[in-house]
């Protein structure tokens, strides 16, 4: 297993995020991210159609929002420096602020649009600089959490799509389920079956076959094929409805957009994260903040030169883990070529024709990927009663959005931006809820016996409940079990303590210590095991030897004494 940035790099990664991998080998990765994420664009042509735009003023807003894509990548891949979180976590069109954006047009139009779109991104700016005050509101649980919401948001879309539906259900067109299922399989299969190149290039490959099938089955025409070559091959985009203004009634809804996405961008930089270390333990949050301001950032020029809000790709992400090329270098290429294409209309022209059931199909795949990468990332903490009810409640609410939209639909003002979309709903109530729920949690846990009355059960009880209420992970609790347990056994059977031992347990995101209190015989901690004849000639050999096994699971052992009193601190790194 080859090293990364972070760590070993995981055996389903082929090039990890600072790997630079071959031009052959990059080139159809950058092409089916390029059309990937142009799936997305469909956003802006919807919000134009709300206020019986142009053909002319849609493709002009697509282009500008394909310069902020670009843009946008290209800082995201960024390594040094305050912008950028280091890893290929490509820009779209971000749903998130689709709600929003129908709202504001609507009211004011364009002009407010842009003005709103680019407050909220400065607004995910300001974000960013004090996350790492406000950490405690975004346990990695609910990093998670934000993940499996993404994958739970493509579900209706992709299988809609699928199968020639639509999310809000609809007959099903056979001809289209059948090219969105060929191309599925042929996904599946290269990816599980293919070797290689066929397995790097699974979904490029099955893009170019959805194509052709499509061609065949009739389902794409000689008037699609028109289309694309009657376009111009270079064109300035219109900026004649560039302009900005701001209402203080739409605040809201704009603030609930940029924290969802917000949010989002911390998932999904942290999915990267843990796609290029099979070490993983924690989110790096410098990382985070450089992503976040990459995104703020990007939504703003978004609203400055004319397009619509900006979000890191879930769908991205999890698409550059299938494929298994995570290389930041992509995104550059990524960012560099959508600020070309946005002066090329009859490549965009390409990318809109696109048949629904491929698109599908690759939604699914991303889906997958992104849900149970989530999952990963929930169950990697440990989870009591307060987390599960966290946890719970988000899913189950935020998934009823989608299951019962009929229910929120009497819902106005203010309050519409919050219940447009699962996601929104899920985050807001994991946040309160997590606020909430903090209320009694206890970072200092304590306990005191006599070594020789304690049992084992009881200090598993005692620890496996702190490391659950604090979110830890379980293979630090499970190591600081052993510990505890050995150093009582030990105490107990070599009479090392004098009446009761007293033992702490303090916690926070990045360290766990264990503190021991006693009276009595110091026990050694060697970072060498005592020899056989030591064990035979000398009775404190065993108590070394005892000190050596403990300071295997640790790692750091610390003792003193003061007084006759003992002191040790047994250092887990969380």
């Amino acid at each position: 297993m080859e090293t990364t940035r972070k760590g070993k790099r995981p055996v389903n990664i082929l090039y990890g995020a600072d790997e630079r991998p071959s031009l052959s080998s990059a080139l159809p990765v950058v092409l089916q991210q390029v059309i990937f994420l142009s799936l997305d664009l469909v956003f802006p042509v919807i919000v134009v159609a709300t206020i019986m735009g142009s053909s002319l003023l849609a493709q002009s807003v697509v282009s500008l929002t394909m310069l902020a894509m670009g843009a946008g990548t290209i800082m995201q891949s960024l390594h040094k420096g305050a912008v950028g979180s280091g890893y290929f976590c490509p820009q779209e069109t971000g749903v998130l602020y689709l709600p929003a954006s129908l709202i504001a047009v609507q009211t004011g139009g364009f002009s407010l649009m842009l003005g709103m779109t680019a407050l909220a991104g400065l607004a995910e700016v300001v974000f960013a600089k004090i996350i790492h005050k406000v950490r405690f509101m975004f346990p990695t649980e609910i990093a998670g959490l934000v993940v499996v919401m993404i994958g739970f948001m493509l579900i209706p879309i992709s299988v809609g799509l699928v199968c020639g539906s639509t999310p809000q259900g609809g007959p099903v067109d056979t001809k289209a389920m059948t090219l969105g299922f060929m191309t599925l399989g042929l996904i599946v299969m290269l990816s599980v079956w293919g070797k290689g190149g066929l397995r790097q290039y699974a979904i490029f490959i099955s893009i170019l076959f959805g194509y052709g099938a499509a061609y065949s089955m009739g389902i794409l025409t000689d008037e699609n094929v028109r289309y694309v070559s009657q376009a111009p091959l270079f064109a300035l985009p219109n900026m004649s409805h560039i302009g900005w203004s701001f209402d203080s009634g739409l605040i809201i809804p704009f603030l609930v957009a940029a924290i969802g996405s917000a949010i989002k961008t911390v998932g999904n930089v942290t999915v990267c994260q843990k796609a290029d270390n099979a070490d993983w333990k924690r989110p790096d949050m410098r990382s985070v903040e450089g992503g976040l301001i990459a995104d703020g950032l990007s939504t703003m020029v978004a609203g400055l030169i004319g397009g619509m809000g900006q979000n890191s790709s879930s769908g991205g992400v999890g698409l550059n883990i299938a494929s298994g090329v995570i290389s930041r270098v992509i995104g550059f290429f990524v960012g560099a070529a959508f600020l070309v294409i946005a002066f090329m209309p009859k490549v965009s022209a390409l990318f809109t024709i696109m048949p629904k059931p491929v698109i599908g199909a690759l939604l699914i795949i991303s889906a997958i990927f992104v849900l149970i990468t989530g999952f990963q990332i929930i169950m990697s903490r440990m989870l009591d009663t307060r987390k599960t009810f966290i946890i719970g409640l988000a899913l189950v609410f935020g998934i009823s959005v989608d299951i019962l939209p009929g229910l929120y639909q009497h819902i106005s003002g203010d309050m519409k931006a919050l219940f447009a979309s699962s996601f929104s709903l899920a985050t807001v109530i994991a946040i309160v809820a997590n606020l909430v729920f903090r209320l009694g949690v206890k970072q200092l846990r304590k306990m005191e016996a006599e070594p020789a009355a304690v049992t084992a059960d009881s200090i598993f009880d005692f620890l496996e409940g702190a490391g659950a209420s604090w979110g830890a992970r379980r293979e630090v609790i499970t190591r600081a079990i052993a510990v505890v347990i050995e150093f009582m056994e030990s105490a107990a059977a070599l009479e090392l303590v004098e009446g009761k031992a007293k033992v702490t347990a303090t916690f926070d995101e990045f360290n766990l210590n264990i503190d021991v209190y006693y009276r009595g015989r110091e026990m050694e901690f060697p970072v060498s095991r005592p020899s056989p004849q030591e064990l035979l000639d000398d009775d404190s050999a065993f108590i070394r030897l005892s000190g050596y096994m403990i300071r295997q699971h640790a790692d750091k052992v610390q003792s003193d004494s003061n007084g006759g009193l003992h002191h040790v601190r047994f250092h887990f790194e969380h």
